[in-house]
């Protein structure tokens, strides 16, 4: 039987980092740096996605975003966001390295890699993102990293060495939630065969706590999100919601759903079973 006390124990693994939430959030686009830390602490997030390009760490009042975060309590996760070729991803993980080394964040030793191909979808380039892929582990980076949701792209990104393969859900910032969860169903099942503690998230276009419950009910081990909360019109109770969804979904899937039926059974049977 599956209770509430499982979730206890039930931690998100990911490389070398274990976590007991699994959700990991980022700590762009939102109105303020106040409104940002106190989101991320409703949400009960235990790793944060920080961009780590220069321009991105100092807003227009030349507050550092750093300056926000309690690096002792949250596991910087460092992107690699608004990169468009494997040479300029891998020179954005370097700096996230250095940066977070100098802080003294157990995060200095991973990366999530975005190498993009479009302005416009904001989708992920496929052959750059293998290409970036290859070149950071190489260098012992552990990479997480951002891919669409075909199912044969993320088996060869497992194949390059990657910590985490992230599928989307939809396009980044979209808010459509899981435009395809037979795909996901795929990924999934491609990367975990014959390695089923193999890490999956789910990252982009989450838009409110159901996707997020959908997402971890197909079976992933977490979600990344970001717009969702930020720009929800109260990102505080966004940030709750989403973290009650993922713990829901997460005991859904462990306690294993009933099967579909065209016609109706009824609950209460003459014959069979105990009560009603």
């Amino acid at each position: 039987m599956t209770d509430n006390r499982q979730l206890t124990t039930d931690n998100l693994r990911i490389g070398s980092h274990v976590f007991s939430s699994r959700l990991i959030v980022g700590t762009g686009k939102y109105a303020s740096y106040d409104v940002m830390s106190q989101a991320l602490d409703a949400s009960g997030t235990q790793c944060i996605t920080v961009a780590v390009r220069r321009e991105r760490l100092i807003d227009a009042a030349g507050k550092n975003l750093l300056d926000f975060v309690d690096t002792a309590r949250y596991t910087i996760l460092p992107n690699t966001a608004g990169c468009f070729t494997a040479e300029d991803a891998v020179r954005v993980a370097r700096l996230g390295r250095e940066i977070l080394s100098q802080l003294g964040n157990p995060g200095a030793d991973w990366v999530k890699l975005e190498v993009l191909g479009d302005r416009k979808t904001l989708l992920p380039d496929p052959m750059a993102t293998l290409e970036a892929t290859r070149l950071l582990v190489a260098e012992g980076f552990q990479v997480l990293v951002y891919t669409s949701d075909d199912p044969v792209v993320a088996r060869r990104l497992k194949e390059a060495g990657a910590t985490s393969v992230m599928p989307a859900g939809s396009p980044i910032g979209s808010g459509q939630g899981v435009l395809n969860p037979n795909a996901i169903r795929i990924c999934l099942e491609y990367l975990k065969e014959g390695d089923p503690d193999y890490p999956v998230i789910v990252d982009a276009g989450v838009g409110t706590a159901s996707d997020v419950t959908v997402a971890m009910e197909l079976g992933v081990d977490g979600v990344l999100l970001n717009t969702g909360i930020a720009h929800a019109k109260d990102p505080l109770g966004m940030a709750r919601a989403m973290r009650l969804a993922a713990e829901s979904g997460r005991l859904a899937f462990l306690a294993g759903r009933i099967p579909k039926k065209l016609y109706a059974t009824a609950s209460s049977p003459l014959e069979g079973t105990i009560g009603g």
